[in-house]
């Protein structure tokens, strides 16, 4: 004996109402059958929603319902060809909408996720952006994000990752040196707005975090990796120190010490004029310089000697690059 489909409570039918409506709305004409479908219910449960549908609405001034006051569709349609077409849409355009410039903003950044490899499903984001466009108070600005490029990398890197094949590339290191590296890729992850691949470097024979726009000439190789990701642990952190790290000593605003979390920094001392002495850890002077540039008059190295020798000899070399 088949079993009885449940009577829908209150709660639950206006949900639904409430997702059948904007479904409908996106589309000018749509067949019963269709919609049974995407929402996987009897059919006859969708024509009973549409006779409700015909008899919603918001009353008019005087507190009755005119005409216009309730959604209709096409009878003719429905009745004679089991299709829906709704022809008359009830409150629905006094919501707010976007302005121009708000939709334009919320498109580019649908535009830059489907740039990313790892954003399979386009489809849906285009869907999205073309309701966008739809629904914006006025017709949004066009834009268009342009493709990096390093976007072609990322997707290599990201390919050989998913088919479990090594990774061939030439790599230049934070000294500036370049060397041919092969990786068994295990993970491509994001941190702000720059992409790396994790993986066991083979010249190194050590988990390595590589920087994908360091990464120029990448070539996947036809040998499967040998290094399964169940088989490495991956630190939690995307950068970890090392026993060849070099100790350094700087001074600092207070408010600062954030800024140095990816030097693992160790505050030394109490904070004298709002100011603070940090203890760091870099791979090599080069580094530090690179930080020292970032921070202009807000860090000074303290120790070792050989430490203010090598950010003071650099800083006297690019002074002298403008004359006098």
């Amino acid at each position: 004996m088949a079993e009885r489909a449940q009577p829908q409570r209150a709660q639950d039918k206006l949900a639904f109402l409430l997702s059948l409506v904007p479904y409908l709305i996106d589309r000018d004409r749509v067949s019963v059958s269709e919609v049974a479908e995407h929402f996987g219910v009897p059919e006859q449960q969708i024509r009973d929603a549409v006779q409700l549908l015909a008899v919603s609405g918001i009353p008019g001034e005087t507190n009755t319902y005119q005409h216009g006051d309730l959604f209709d569709i096409a009878w003719d349609s429905f009745e004679d060809n089991d299709e829906i077409v709704i022809t008359n849409l009830v409150a629905i355009d006094d919501s707010p909408r976007f302005s121009a410039r708000e939709a334009a903003a919320l498109i580019a950044g649908l535009q830059y996720l489907s740039s990313l490899p790892e954003q399979a499903d386009r489809a849906a984001i285009a869907s999205l952006m073309s309701k966008l466009s739809r629904g914006a108070s006025a017709e949004p600005s066009a834009v268009a994000v342009a493709s990096s490029e390093t976007d072609s990398t990322l997707q290599l890197a990201r390919e050989s990752v998913e088919r479990g094949l090594q990774l061939e590339f030439t790599y230049v290191d934070s000294r500036g040196e370049f060397e041919s590296r092969k990786v068994d890729p295990l993970r491509v992850e994001s941190v702000d707005s720059d992409w790396y691949l994790r993986g066991w470097c083979h010249l190194r024979e050590a988990v390595r975090t590589f920087r994908i726009d360091r990464i120029s000439d990448p070539r996947i190789t036809n040998e499967p990796i040998t290094h399964e990701p169940g088989d490495v642990t991956l630190p939690d952190k995307l950068f970890e120190g090392s026993s060849d790290d070099l100790g350094v000593t700087i001074e600092v605003a207070s408010g600062a010490v954030p800024l140095l979390a990816d030097y693992s920094p160790e505050v030394l001392g109490e904070s004298v004029d709002d100011r603070v002495r940090v203890g760091l850890r870099v791979s090599h002077y080069h580094g530090l310089k690179r930080l020292v540039a970032g921070m202009p008059g807000g860090a000074i190295v303290l120790e070792p000697a050989e430490a203010r020798a090598v950010v003071r000899d650099w800083a006297a070399t690019a002074a002298a690059r403008y004359g006098g």
